[in-house]
């Protein structure tokens, strides 16, 4: 998964997000993020990845706020909640993500 960054080069420049479970979304505007972590969660469906982290950070809470409203509309998400000790607590989400159905995979 690719992810377009205008931030420190050209327009064109995209960064490899790797599908392995975390996402890392300090780099990322909230703008990003919006598009970005639906398709993160998707593509983790798709390689049959179903509990991510997602890490936030702690901060004011604006970010965590926006990935949690995410979260809740997905209909991919089976069910979110902060992490716990040793996991980020408060400055990660671990999501757990519907399987993907026969017919999704078609």
């Amino acid at each position: 998964m690719t992810q377009a960054d205008d931030r420190d080069g050209p327009p064109d420049e995209t960064v490899e997000i790797p599908i392995d479970g975390e996402l890392d979304l300090h780099t990322f505007r909230p703008a990003e993020v919006k598009s970005l972590l639906p398709e993160y969660l998707e593509a983790c469906r798709e390689k049959g990845l179903l509990d991510v982290r997602v890490v936030h950070g702690k901060g004011k809470g604006e970010l965590r706020r926006l990935v949690q409203a995410i979260l809740e509309k997905s209909p991919c998400v089976e069910s979110f909640r902060l992490a716990g000790d040793g996991a980020g607590q408060w400055g990660a989400t671990l999501v757990r993500l519907h399987p993907l159905s026969p017919d999704d995979r078609d």
